[in-house]
């Protein structure tokens, strides 16, 4: 998949696509049915599947830290985006200069000009341009004057619903893991590679391995028996906290993952994070014996999550099946109760 960052790297070879465009948050359900109606078009012209995102994204832009939280990072989104079959990937700055462009101009000198779409695949209560003047019937109106077709998606429903980024955050925030896993079309994970951190969980005796997220904040807050592809390819069961660790004053958000029973280097490799079930929020303790135990009692409860999942597997042990789609909860899971599972 090519990726072009900025309307200034088209080039001529970049004329003529079969385009959609927006945030593709998750690259969901809903996302996917889009993506299926690109490439469909696309075969049939003999032309690219494309893709048009924006970074930031345009909440993001306007709303700060007031946004809503990302499903994926950039790369995770492009990893989907490859995965479901789109030839190229257009990213725009999204910034004070495209922000004032009026929905013609947008039109005439990106669509147009730079891309040369051929058809565009867009949902009908779309909105773009300067105030968000421009809606599908612009399009169309545009479309017919430069040469190019207007198509709108089709609503995707779940349980008679719609399938959006925000239903799946909030599912998310509610603990049901299975139910995300649902909307998104497989289970929830984060990818991201290991770098030295404080060795703050080294000194409590539960070494972790620290994954940075950037800067903008997670769809995920709190605690969460997890499953994580090592580099080698191996499934190896753990605990997760996710968030800002209120406890040592963290500023930036962080994923720390403590693989049950595992004795190996990670620094610097890759890992693939899936979470299963939310074990409890994220909480300020007072003193680090205190966080200690709360830590030991999460290790507890995650590792009857992990047998009540898969009996035959014990603590320093890789999962026995990497075939085998780990289960899910729908709610969240403490200890000594019977987990609300779902495959």
């Amino acid at each position: 998949m090519e990726l072009i960052r900025g309307i200034h790297n088209l080039r001529p070879q970049h004329q003529g696509c079969v385009a959609t465009i927006g945030n593709f948050d998750g690259v969901h359900l809903g996302h996917q049915a889009i993506l299926q109606q690109v490439r469909e078009q696309a075969k049939c012209l003999h032309l690219p599947a494309t893709v048009m995102v924006f970074e930031p994204q345009p909440r993001e832009f306007f709303g700060g830290d007031q946004a809503p939280a990302r499903l994926h990072r950039f790369r995770e989104k492009l990893e989907a985006l490859a995965a479901s079959g789109i030839e190229r990937v257009v990213c725009l700055q999204f910034n004070k200069s495209l922000r004032q462009l009026t929905a013609q101009a947008f039109v005439e000198q990106v669509l147009h000009h730079g891309l040369g779409v051929r058809h565009l695949v867009v949902g009908d209560d779309f909105r773009f341009g300067c105030d968000r003047a421009g809606d599908f019937h612009l399009l169309q109106q545009l479309g017919e004057q430069l040469g190019f077709a207007v198509e709108h998606t089709h609503t995707f429903l779940m349980d008679d619903e719609r399938v959006s980024s925000t239903r799946i955050r909030t599912t998310l925030t509610s603990g049901n893991l299975a139910g995300a896993a649902r909307l998104l079309g497989r289970p929830y994970r984060i990818t991201s590679r290991v770098v030295h951190g404080r060795k703050l969980g080294r000194t409590l005796g539960v070494p972790t391995a620290n994954l940075l997220l950037g800067t903008r904040k997670p769809a995920l807050n709190g605690v969460f028996t997890v499953l994580t592809r090592l580099a080698d390819g191996r499934l190896w069961p753990g605990v997760a906290n996710i968030g800002l660790r209120p406890t040592v004053d963290g500023i930036l958000p962080a994923l720390e993952v403590h693989l049950h029973g595992f004795d190996g280097d990670l620094y610097s490799q890759p890992l693939e994070v899936t979470f299963l079930a939310k074990l409890r929020n994220e909480m300020k303790f007072n003193g680090l014996d205190e966080l200690k135990q709360q830590i030991e009692q999460d290790i507890r409860t995650s590792i009857q999550f992990h047998q009540q999942s898969q009996p035959a597997w014990s603590a320093g042990l890789a999962w026995p099946d990497a075939q085998q789609p780990p289960l899910l909860a729908t709610a969240p899971f403490t200890f000594g109760h019977a987990s609300p599972l779902t495959d």
